[in-house]
C-alpha cells in the first residue's frame, strides 16, 4: 500500500502540473463535452470525425492541440482516481491489520468530488468558482496522499524497529517515541501551532492565486512593486470577488478594475505569506530542541519559498511565460507539502512523547500494584496470626475456656 500511495502521490503532482498547463494554454474547453472529447475517447483527427465534431459543436470547432492538452490531463486524472480507489479497497480489506482507514476513505470522497468539479468546469464553461475549487481539490488530494504516505512510512519504520528491539524495552528505546523534556515539549508545541497556522495562510494564498488565474487576471498589473499609478482609486473588492453573469467565462468576464484588484490582493497575500513562512523557517532553524529532520525541512521550506517568490516576480517581469507560470503552480504544491511535512513531524514527536509518558505512568501504576499485593498478603497473614494468638484464646469456650 505504501508503494501505491507513493505512486499516487507523484501522479497527483503530475495531474496538478498538467491542469496548470491546460489552464494556461487556454485549453480548459479544448473538449466541450465530458468525459470524452467530441463524443470520442480520444481527440478526433480524421477528416470525417472532425467534420462530425464541428457539426455537433459549431461554437467550439476542433483544435487538436488544445483538445489533446485537455484529454491527456483527463487520462492522468482518471488513472489517479483508479489508484485512489485501489488504496481505499486495500485499506478496507486490511483494516484489522492497523492500516489507516479514515484517510483513504476521505481520499476516495475527495477524488470523486474532484471528478465532478472537472465535469462542471467544462459544462459550466469555466465558471471561476468551479475552476478555483478544482485547483484546491487537486491540492487537497495531493496533501492527503502525502500525509497518508508519511503515516505508512512511520508505521513501517516502527514495525522494523519493534522487530529488532526486545518487547520489554521497545517503548523506551524506539527513537520515534522518545520522551521530551519540558523545554522540548514547549518548543514543539509552539512550532506546531506556528506551522499549522502557516498551512492556513498558504492555502488562502493558493486560493487567491487560483481565483486570479481563473479570471485571467495574472497580467492585470505589470508594474512593480504594486501596480500602475492611480491603482488606489480603481480598487473594487466587491466586484473582484463576485461572479458576473455570463454565458462563457473563457478569457474572463470581469472588467479591468476588478481584475486589477484580484491581482493586487494576490500580491499582498504573497507578501504576508512570505513574511510569515520566513519567520516560521527561521524559528525552526534557531530552535535548539528541534530534530535534525525538522531543521532539514525548515531549510527546504525556506529555499522553496524563495524560489516561489522569484517565479512570481518573473511572471510579472517577463509577461507570464508558460514554463514559469506552470512552475509557479508546481512549486506552490511543493511548498505546501514541505509545510505539511513540518507539521506532521512536530505532531508525531509530540504524540509519541505523550504515548511514552502514558506508558511510564501505567508501568509505575502496575508495578506499584504488584509490589503492594505481597505486602497486603503478609499484613493479612500477620493480622490473622495475632487474632488467633490473642483473640481466640480469650473467647469463651476456647482453648483456655
Amino acid at each position: 500500500m505504501k508503494k501505491l500511495t507513493l505512486f499516487s502521490l507523484f501522479l497527483a503532482a503530475v495531474v496538478i502540473i498538467l491542469g496548470a498547463y491546460t489552464r494556461l494554454t487556454d485549453a480548459g474547453l479544448g473538449c466541450p463535452d465530458w468525459p470524452g472529447c467530441y463524443g470520442h475517447l480520444t481527440v478526433p483527427l480524421s477528416e470525417d470525425k472532425v467534420a462530425k465534431a464541428n457539426a455537433a459543436y459549431p461554437e467550439r470547432p476542433v483544435e487538436a492541440a488544445k483538445a489533446w492538452n485537455e484529454m491527456i490531463h483527463r487520462y492522468f486524472a482518471g488513472t489517479l482516481g483508479l489508484c485512489v480507489l485501489a488504496i481505499a479497497v486495500i485499506a478496507i480489506k486490511k483494516r484489522h491489520e492497523g492500516l489507516p482507514l479514515k484517510l483513504p476513505i476521505l481520499l476516495l470522497g475527495l477524488i470523486t468530488f474532484q471528478a465532478a468539479l472537472g465535469m462542471w468546469t467544462v459544462t459550466l464553461n469555466l465558471l471561476p468558482v468551479v475552476v478555483m475549487g478544482h485547483l484546491l481539490g487537486g491540492f487537497s488530494v495531493l496533501s492527503c496522499l502525502f500525509i497518508l504516505y508519511l503515516r505508512l512510512r512511520n508505521r513501517e519504520q516502527a514495525q522494523v524497529i519493534s522487530s529488532t528491539v526486545p518487547l520489554s524495552t521497545a517503548p523506551l528505546n524506539v527513537p520515534s517515541t522518545e520522551k521530551l523534556t519540558a523545554e522540548e515539549g514547549s518548543t514543539q508545541r509552539t512550532l506546531f501551532r506556528f506551522a499549522t497556522l502557516g498551512v492556513l495562510v498558504l492555502v488562502v494564498q493558493i486560493a487567491l492565486g487560483g481565483w486570479t488565474s481563473a479570471n485571467y487576471a495574472a497580467l492585470a498589473c505589470t508594474d512593480m512593486p504594486i501596480c500602475e499609478e492611480g491603482w488606489q482609486q480603481k480598487l473594487d473588492f466587491a466586484g473582484a470577488y463576485s461572479v458576473p453573469e455570463a454565458d462563457n467565462y473563457e478569457f474572463g468576464a470581469h472588467d479591468y478594475d476588478e481584475r486589477m484588484t484580484m491581482h493586487i490582493v494576490h500580491r499582498m497575500g504573497a507578501l504576508v505569506t512570505f513574511v510569515y513562512l520566513l519567520a516560521l523557517g527561521v524559528s525552526v532553524l534557531r530552535a535548539k530542541t528541534v530534530t535534525n529532520e525538522q531543521k532539514r525541512i525548515g531549510w527546504f521550506m525556506l529555499v522553496t519559498l524563495c524560489v516561489q517568490v522569484s517565479l512570481g516576480v518573473s511572471n510579472i517581469v517577463f509577461m507570464l511565460p508558460l514554463a514559469v507560470a506552470v512552475m509557479h503552480n508546481a512549486v506552490a504544491a511543493v511548498l505546501l507539502l514541505s509545510l505539511l511535512f513540518l507539521v506532521f513531524s512536530l505532531w508525531h514527536r509530540l504524540s509519541a512523547s505523550e504515548l511514552v509518558q502514558n506508558r511510564e505512568v501505567n508501568h509505575r501504576t502496575e508495578f506499584g500494584r504488584a509490589s503492594s499485593a505481597p505486602a497486603a498478603a503478609m499484613s493479612s497473614v500477620s493480622t490473622t496470626a495475632n487474632f488467633s494468638e490473642h483473640a481466640l484464646t480469650k473467647v469463651p469456650g476456647g482453648f483456655h475456656g
